[in-house]
């Protein structure tokens, strides 16, 4: 009963604070004497309290329609721009937004409020936001304000009727919209890796979205978590194809979960595109027709760090071992270094595997094994999550002071970073990690691109490997529908995906596909954190 009681009293509290146009014009407006910029501000002020909670509570909801929030969002930013005087005004009242935007996200992670409430508060905006201010009609400050909520309104509305696409057979495809899953860990201890690749698509959902759609049809990701648990993954994959009617999925989190969540995409003919995962199972040859990769392969990050090690640091093979998680993620990565060796000349036989249990940073047996090898191990290639990669560092830096360690790109390189400078600058200075994006520090138009659509769509976060990775594989396959045209279904979509060339994103490299490359990069970038916990550049040949 508590808990009936409490969603009572958060509906009941959601529907009073979205209802803010008519309220606040009755209540806040009804004194105001003139329509001064002042007054303005004040207003908006107060509108930015009520509103901002209601836009954060329903991005931290992973069910609601982006384009829904982004809606919302920017019929709110252009009422600020039309009420503010100069542009001081109007950066100082658009960053009390993004913190009251960033207090009602929080609100729903804590726990204080549900995506139930969240829902009805959003559903309660949007009406308000379509009807605005006749309740304020005798204030010339509500007058002027009224007048800019709908200017606001009209702004943000197409200028002229979209294109009306014809009507799609396809599941998930309808005039308006186009359906897409992503299968990961929203919990758990992974759980930052679902969220970044989640984030990074949702950004790029989001700036097309702005723009109009594809041929008028916004693209919405729904997400469901199998906490990188493959016991769940078939669940999840279920969910999304028979509940929620996806199209497509994109982004899907993990090795051993994809074990599940390949199998069953391509039992269902459904597209299956930008894993985030290097594994091989998803890299067959001739390649399965439903299955699409962004990024280079574990093979491919191993053998880049391999090479490196032998031919830049000059270690000897038996002086390297592997640092790998118990399942098919870590097999994959360990396949990779073998494969190295062996395109060396080099006997793979001898190699030491370091293990620990998913989900974990059970380390202690890896620790150990690593104590009584003689000759000492030098370096250590990771295949592993963030935490028990940091956990591991943690345990053998002080053993061994000289030890260089790698880790592929699936680690999570903002988390594991994080996660060693909480230990101190000595545990994280010179960890290497390889990538399959271009450094988000850097300055290219791909960079600049994605942090400015991360700081537009979701202010706040942080640009971030994984983030990024999502980013970009989602404009890889908004390529694809564009050239793919209004008419199409899945087999046209994967015809096209297949003789699309050259593409350009901005990268330093172009990405390929053909009816025999189902992955468009197999670009590498090495990087190592230095003693402020940032990614510089390193040089891998």
């Amino acid at each position: 009963m508590t808990g009936y009681a409490s969603d009572i009293t958060q509906a009941r509290s959601s529907r009073w604070q979205a209802r803010w146009a008519t309220a606040l014009f009755s209540a806040l407006l009804a004194t105001a004497a003139s329509a001064a910029p002042a007054d303005n501000i004040n207003v908006v002020r107060d509108l930015a309290s009520r509103v901002g909670p209601i836009i954060g509570s329903a991005l931290a909801c992973p069910d609601i329609a982006q384009y829904r929030i982004l809606t919302a969002a920017n019929k709110f930013r252009a009422v600020i721009k039309e009420a503010s005087p100069n542009d001081a005004d109007r950066d100082d009242l658009a960053r009390l937004f993004d913190r009251y935007v960033s207090d009602g996200r929080a609100a729903v992670t804590t726990g204080k409020i549900n995506c139930g409430v969240a829902e009805r508060q959003l559903a309660d905006l949007e009406q308000s936001i379509s009807t605005p201010g006749s309740a304020a009609a005798g204030s010339s400050a509500a007058s002027a304000l009224s007048g800019v909520i709908a200017s606001a309104a009209a702004a943000t509305a197409p200028t002229a009727p979209l294109p009306q696409p014809a009507t799609s057979t396809a599941r998930g495809v309808t005039d308006r919209e186009i359906r897409f899953g992503i299968v990961g860990p929203f919990s758990g201890a992974s759980r930052e890796l679902g969220r970044q690749m989640k984030l990074g698509i949702d950004t790029a959902f989001s700036r097309i979205n702005d723009a109009g759609g594809v041929d008028g049809r916004m693209l919405r990701l729904i997400a469901a978590d199998d906490g990188y648990e493959p016991a769940r993954t078939l669940g999840a994959m279920k969910q999304l194809y028979e509940k929620d009617q996806v199209f497509a999925y994109i982004g899907n989190v993990g090795t051993p979960t994809a074990a599940v969540a390949v199998p069953y995409a391509l039992e269902h003919r459904t597209l299956f595109f930008g894993a985030f995962t290097g594994a091989n199972i998803l890299r067959n040859d001739p390649p399965d027709r439903y299955v699409f990769n962004y990024r280079a392969s574990y093979a491919e990050e191993t053998d880049a760090v391999v090479r490196y090690l032998l031919k830049i640091r000059r270690l000897q093979p038996r002086q390297i071992a592997v640092f790998a998680q118990q399942d098919a993620y870590g097999d994959a990565g360990f396949a990779g270094v073998a494969k190295a060796f062996r395109s060396l000349g080099l006997n793979d036989g001898a190699i030491l595997r370091l293990n620990y249990k998913r989900n974990t940073v059970d380390v202690d047996e890896a620790v150990n094994l690593l104590r009584v090898q003689k000759p000492a191990i030098k370096a250590v290639v990771m295949v592993a999550t963030y935490r028990a990669a940091a956990k591991f560092i943690e345990k053998t830096r002080d053993l061994y002071p000289g030890m260089v360690y790698t880790n592929v790109s699936f680690v999570g390189s903002t988390e594991l970073a994080d996660e060693l400078m909480l230990l101190g600058p000595r545990f994280a200075s010179g960890v290497i990690v390889t990538q399959v994006v271009p450094a988000v520090g850097g300055y290219s138009s791909a960079v600049l691109e994605y942090k400015n659509a991360l700081a537009k769509y979701f202010p706040g976060e942080a640009p971030d490997y994984v983030s990024f990775e999502g980013y970009v594989a989602a404009n890889v396959l908004i390529q694809g529908i564009k050239r793919a045209g209004p008419q199409f279904d899945t087999e046209k979509l994967i015809d096209t995906l297949e003789n699309m060339r050259n593409l350009d994103l901005g990268l330093g490299s172009t990405l390929n596909f053909g009816r025999a490359e189902h992955q468009a990069s197999h670009k590498i970038w090495g990087t190592a954190i230095d003693e402020n916990g940032k990614y510089q550049p390193v040089e891998l040949e």
